[in-house]
């Protein structure tokens, strides 16, 4: 059974880490939870995330309408719904503005679209693509929806970076891969140029992150940029609602996931 007076505050917890990281900025960034039932629990627009308070978190519906608390939702919920209507296995959703990775996003640069550091492919996947821009509302969902499926996280042109996991955690430490890794690139660029990882060693990093659960489309093989991608569903547009399966906040233990991942990287190598 949900808990949602546990949920607020971890809602609120995570709103509160990213001002402290310098992840957003005036009213910038959200966060929203699955509760089940259609219904999720979202930050308030024009707020603060260092102001983010348990109890001050609203309960929107499947179309991002206000069903209880104070204030109005942020004008990006659909963003956060054309998530939710794709991966049924997410209940977290997270959305910031980390400045060396939201830097990438602006400049069009592909630095983070091949791999380079073998754990992060587990962690992520192949790559962290970039979404392309479009206006707010019907058009950025329908620009969102096809990298859903197939990925953890994402860039949003000329805008920020999106995440999402199975809780709230997981998906605020994609966002700190993302922005470390966007670091680390900007750093291997200034330095040289980018050596991504060898195409040989993604295939077993990518059979490391199936065997230890992550990404719902973890057991495909990687999609081929500029590929036909799967039919997504797009949150903003009017559609029939379907029953989504909620999972549970719990998973695996931390310790015991960080340990197979370590031993499948370092017998992939070996290989």
């Amino acid at each position: 059974m949900i808990n949602e007076r546990a949920l607020r505050e971890v809602v609120a917890a995570t709103a509160l880490k990213l001002a402290a990281r310098g992840w957003v900025a005036n009213h910038d960034g959200n966060v929203t939870v699955r509760l089940g039932g259609g219904r999720y629990l979202a930050t308030p627009t024009a707020t603060a995330k260092a102001a983010i308070t348990a109890q001050g978190l609203l309960v929107v519906d499947e179309d991002g309408k206000r069903i209880s608390g104070d204030g109005k939702p942020f004008s990006e919920i659909g963003l956060h719904l054309t998530v939710y209507k794709n991966r049924p296995d997410v209940t977290c959703v997270v959305h910031a503005h980390p400045p060396a990775a939201t830097g990438i996003a602006c400049a069009g640069s592909p630095l983070l679209e091949r791999p380079f550091i073998a754990e992060a492919v587990v962690s992520l996947g192949p790559t962290i693509p970039t979404v392309p821009f479009a206006a707010p509302g019907a058009p950025a969902c329908a620009a969102l929806a096809p990298f859903v499926l197939g990925h953890d996280a994402v860039l949003i042109a000329n805008h920020g970076v999106l995440t999402w996991g199975a809780d709230a955690e997981q998906a605020y430490l994609r966002m700190e891969l993302v922005e470390h890794l966007a670091r680390i690139a900007l750093a291997a660029a200034q330095a040289g140029g980018i050596k991504p990882l060898p195409e040989s060693a993604v295939g077993p990093l990518l059979e490391a992150r199936r065997k230890a659960g992550l990404g719902l489309a973890a057991s495909a093989p990687p999609a081929v940029h500029g590929a036909p991608r799967p039919t997504a569903v797009v949150a903003c547009a009017p559609s029939p609602t379907a029953d989504v399966a909620v999972i549970s906040p719990g998973r695996q233990p931390e310790g015991d996931l960080v340990k197979i991942i370590r031993e499948e990287i370092v017998r992939s190598l070996k290989s």
